[in-house]
């Protein structure tokens, strides 16, 4: 695994890289792995017919889904961030909700309020555009604090509590949340107790000159809405189920287990880095890795696998020094230098 700086462009090549080992046993994959595959590579075709390039940001959007997992899609304007997490929806068979997230924006206007209901004399529950199933929220670091905080309980017991009472969220449920981070004019920044609820923090970078000439040739001759009529639901709401359980019921090694707390343990005390990841990064990095197995067609788990998520899952965990800031030191270079100084288990 490369230490060095990267480039925007080599972000993306070094997770494809580390996707593919080439040192991985050959096997034949069973009829549920094989169907699993299958079923991935539909969703990544569909996408495919709108989206040029960005396989990894791709890969990593469809394993959060598989593991019930929550994104933060991170890039400059026109990278195809809203776009690629509406796409994601169309190629499932579930609830979309769409909510802007804007400086003027309350609590009430996402979870929803009580209202008088004069025929009954009580009080009524509406439902707020959180009541979905894939959620997008664009541009979530420009509502106030009061309102990103209204997101805590349903990200993580995927429920909300009103005026006592609980109201559960339809599976699957997942939150798709996209943020620039160029522009701080009229934003708030995160907590860490958001970020954390967070599985992947997913950096999209500018597309390869090939790809954008590819992009140009394909799509000068279409509309938006005509490219996105040709993208067709492949997956309905009980087959991502089944693909959840796939993931949750994949063979890991104790070795390999042991290699996932090895590497956030090391977070927790390395030269570079303020503020370690938590317990919860240490289940979301093995959870990860296995969903990204299942996407390969294997039914165990490798040491590429966990490398390959390690830093969308920490990169938003840990906080640097401010010697390692000054330095212009970033959470992704420190992260690719910490897992390759962990020993890898044979």
């Amino acid at each position: 695994m490369m230490t060095e700086d990267f480039s925007p462009n080599q972000e993306e090549d070094a997770l494809r890289a580390e996707a593919m080992p080439s040192e991985v046993p050959s096997f034949e994959p069973n009829q549920t792995l094989r169907g699993f595959e299958e079923s991935v590579q539909q969703v990544k075709a569909e996408i495919g017919k709108v989206i040029v390039g960005q396989q990894a940001m791709i890969e990593l959007m469809i394993a959060a889904m598989l593991t019930q997992g929550h994104i933060l899609i991170e890039g400059v304007p026109g990278v195809a961030k809203t776009l690629a997490a509406k796409l994601l929806a169309r190629c499932v068979a579930a609830g979309f909700s769409r909510i802007q997230f804007t400086p003027d924006l309350m609590p009430s206007d996402v979870l929803g309020t009580t209202v008088f209901n004069t025929q009954k004399g009580d009080f009524d529950f509406r439902a707020g555009p959180i009541f979905s199933q894939l959620i997008l929220i664009d541009e979530i670091n420009r509502a106030p604090a009061k309102t990103q905080s209204a997101l805590f309980e349903v990200m993580e017991e995927r429920q909300v509590t009103m005026d006592g009472m609980r109201y559960p969220m339809a599976e699957p449920f997942m939150v798709m949340a996209t943020q620039n981070p160029i522009e701080q004019e009229g934003t708030y920044r995160l907590p860490e107790a958001q970020l954390d609820r967070f599985l992947f923090k997913i950096e999209v970078n500018y597309p390869s000159a090939e790809e954008e000439l590819d992009m140009l040739g394909r799509f000068h001759g279409s509309s938006l809405d005509q490219r996105l009529a040709k993208v067709e639901s492949v997956l309905s709401q009980s087959s991502i189920i089944e693909l959840q359980e796939v993931v949750r019921q994949l063979n890991v090694e104790p070795s390999l287990q042991r290699y996932v707390v090895d590497i956030v343990q090391r977070t927790r005390g390395h030269r570079d880095i303020y503020l370690g990841a938590s317990p919860r990064a240490t289940l979301n990095l093995l959870q990860a890795g296995k969903a990204i197995a299942a996407m390969r067609g294997r039914d165990f788990l490798t040491p590429e696998d966990v490398q390959f998520v390690a830093v969308p899952v920490l990169r938003h965990r840990i906080m640097l020094t401010p010697e390692k800031e000054l330095e212009g030191g970033t959470a992704t270079e420190v992260i690719r230098q910490l897992v390759q100084e962990v020993e890898v288990p044979r």
